[in-house]
């Protein structure tokens, strides 16, 4: 049996799985496919001088209506079609009106974000000649971001653009600094451990300047004495920062500690837990996460979802449980950039995460009849809708890939949930 069929609008019953056969901006519906769950939507839709719909049958609770249960079906009186329908044309512009400010949002989000990355870009460069003043373009960074964070009660989390060209270092930083500074605000952390906190990620791989770039953009498996250079980098960083003497001391020892692990088998120096502070425990699962979305050109980038799958399921013994615990809580079990199937069988793509409502994020929705640049972004909660599955970038038709855009290599950055 077909999966979809084309069937008369007299044929449709509750429970049928539609797809309409018209532009999203001639009918009222908010999609284009949806579930029939009211009479009145069935009236509605005679009332579009509709003859037929699509139907899928995989997804529908009930089949349509033979030709004779249709012809013996008196359809239930449900009022105004013209009241009905300007009340649902009124609704879907309001929903449209807010996923615009949503988008907003969004926008002023990446403008915030784009700044950030530009003032990290540009300390790093003073930081050779001019290390003072690079140290101190880095307290004003983490200065206001610690502003932002500790002044709104209501944050979401937003996907951001995809890294550019040989900007990853700066990608990378800043989502650890963001990262491990929300994780700190959650535990009720004071303003200076924040800000200390803030700091050491800001330039935890700093010492990576000092290694080749030749090596770093390697592409081929790193040879032993190549991998073992690179695990110096801690140390490396350390190096780099005597130079500034302003820089807080309390910041070094994350640094040179960011990738050691509880059981003794981290680097550079193998120490263990007694030896690592909470600071140095907390930078060591936020760079461990972000290294996994954003890993050396010889892995492969794993999708936000399956870096939390693996960071919790690998790495039990090596970091800190409760601060994994705790950034799994505060992306949510979809984090943003996460590929997902919706129970009304959409596809779509986890575009930010409301820190208060963790498991209401918000989705961008694949439909194939709405232009891609006004292509709808739910609160799942509104239209009663849950996740099913996450999927891989590979597992989507490659017209919904090209949709929904998949980032290949995820960033955060964070928003008021309420902005002026």
């Amino acid at each position: 049996m077909a999966k979809t069929c084309k069937v008369m609008i007299n044929q449709l019953q509750l429970g049928n799985f539609v797809r309409l056969p018209l532009a999203w901006k001639d009918h009222p519906f908010l999609f284009s496919n949806f579930q029939l769950k009211q009479q009145a939507q069935i009236e509605l839709l005679k009332n579009l001088n509709l003859e037929f719909v699509f139907v899928d049958l995989e997804r529908s609770k009930a089949p349509p209506l033979s030709a004779a249960e249709a012809a013996a079906t008196q359809a239930s009186p449900v009022g105004s079609m013209d009241v009905l329908k300007r009340d649902m044309e009124k609704d879907k512009r309001t929903r449209i009106e807010m996923q615009k400010k949503f988008r907003r949002d969004l926008q002023k989000t990446e403008q915030a974000f784009n700044r950030s990355v530009s003032i990290m870009r540009n300390l790093v460069g003073k930081l050779r000649n001019r290390p003072l003043n690079a140290v101190d373009d880095a307290k004003d960074l983490i200065s206001n971001i610690a502003d932002q964070l500790l002044d709104s009660n209501s944050l979401v989390l937003h996907l951001m653009p995809d890294d550019k060209q040989d900007e990853g270092f700066y990608y990378h930083s800043l989502n650890v600094a963001v990262l491990s500074m929300l994780v700190a605000k959650e535990f009720g952390w004071e303003r200076s451990e924040i800000e200390t906190l803030g700091m050491g990620a800001l330039f935890h791989d700093i010492g990576k300047l000092k290694i080749p770039s030749n090596v770093l953009k390697k592409s081929t498996p790193l040879t032993r004495p190549e991998a073992n250079f690179i695990r110096q980098h801690p140390l490396f960083g350390i190096e780099f920062l005597r130079l500034a003497d302003t820089f807080p001391k309390a910041a070094l020892a994350l640094i040179a500690n960011h990738h050691e692990f509880l059981d003794g088998s981290g680097f550079p120096r193998g120490l263990e837990e007694k030896d690592l502070s909470k600071l140095c425990q907390l930078i060591a699962v936020v760079n461990q996460y972000d290294t996994l979305c954003h890993p050396a050109p010889q892995t492969k980038a794993k999708t936000p979802y399956a870096a939390l799958g693996y960071l919790y399921k690998h790495f039990k013994t090596k970091l800190n449980p409760g601060y994994v615990g705790s950034m799994i809580k505060m992306l949510g079990i979809y984090p943003p950039g996460s590929l997902v199937e919706l129970s009304n069988g959409q596809f779509g793509m986890v575009m930010a995460v409301n820190l208060e409502q963790l498991l209401l994020p918000r989705v961008l929705v694949y439909d194939a009849l709405v232009p891609k640049d006004q292509a709808a972004i739910i609160d799942l909660k509104e239209h009663e809708l849950t996740i099913v599955r996450c999927l891989p970038p590979s597992a989507l038709p490659k017209k919904i890939h090209q949709y929904l855009n998949p980032r290949e290599r995820v960033s955060y950055y964070f928003g008021d949930n309420n902005p002026a």
